[in-house]
């Protein structure tokens, strides 16, 4: 099989899982890398520089949202959850913390597959052709060619999907968008997910680019509808 040239840490304790994932990965041409713990995970991270990782929450030495937590304070990477809770709740808060996507065990490995391919595509494709810089004010700006947003000059950390709904809002300001227009155009007609997915993002987003979140200027809530971005 042809590499398609992307690189897939797995990161999980139970081998069997970890050696079936693999193969249906590596069939299709992703390169695999696995990962039985999170000192593991977090040295090959750094090693490696994955397109995509696949973590379990349920991990010997830390849990998968440490991880999750780790990595997202200085990579985008996307990263899918492997979890054996299912209550919604639990969902939301690996989503709270950075996580793209989540699988709940059991699970397909032909599922997996194609969970993996919808993440990449979202995540791979710039949703909006902007201008290379965007300022607000001074206050917010945003970097296209570097995929970089800066608050107060300082460096804001955005999850993949944080950073196309925020773009998918700049590209239309004034614009309001439902929940369910963000999640086709920001974040994908593949994506499974609850519209509850896209508050979490927005809720993220005020706290990493707002000065006030809790009365924001830049994204701002539609009642009854959904959001729009007011910045100028």
């Amino acid at each position: 099989m042809i590499s398609c040239g992307k690189k897939i840490l797995v990161v999980d304790d139970e081998k069997k899982i970890v050696e079936v994932v693999k193969s249906y990965l590596e069939h299709i041409g992703y390169e695999v890398c696995e990962a039985y713990n999170g000192n593991q995970a977090l040295n090959l991270f750094e090693r490696i520089d994955p397109s995509l990782i696949v973590l379990d929450l349920m991990l010997p030495d830390m849990s998968g949202e440490e991880i999750c937590k780790i990595i997202r304070k200085q990579s985008r990477v996307p990263i899918i959850m492997l979890t054996a809770k299912v209550e919604e709740e639990d969902i939301l808060k690996g989503l709270d913390i950075g996580a793209d996507d989540y699988i709940t065990k059991p699970f397909s490995p032909k599922q997996l597959v194609a969970r993996v391919g919808a993440v990449l595509r979202r995540t791979s494709e710039d949703p909006v052709p902007l201008s290379n810089i965007i300022s607000f004010n001074d206050d917010l700006v945003i970097d296209n060619l570097k995929y970089e947003v800066r608050k107060n000059n300082s460096i804001v950390n955005l999850t993949p999907n944080e950073y196309k709904i925020l773009m998918t809002l700049v590209k239309y300001p004034k614009k309001t968008f439902t929940r369910e227009e963000l999640i086709s155009i920001a974040l994908g007609e593949d994506f499974e997910g609850f519209d509850r997915t896209v508050d979490t993002h927005i809720k993220n987003l005020r706290q990493k680019i707002e000065t006030d979140p809790k009365s924001p200027k830049y994204i701002l809530t539609v009642h009854g509808i959904g959001y729009r971005f007011d910045g100028e």
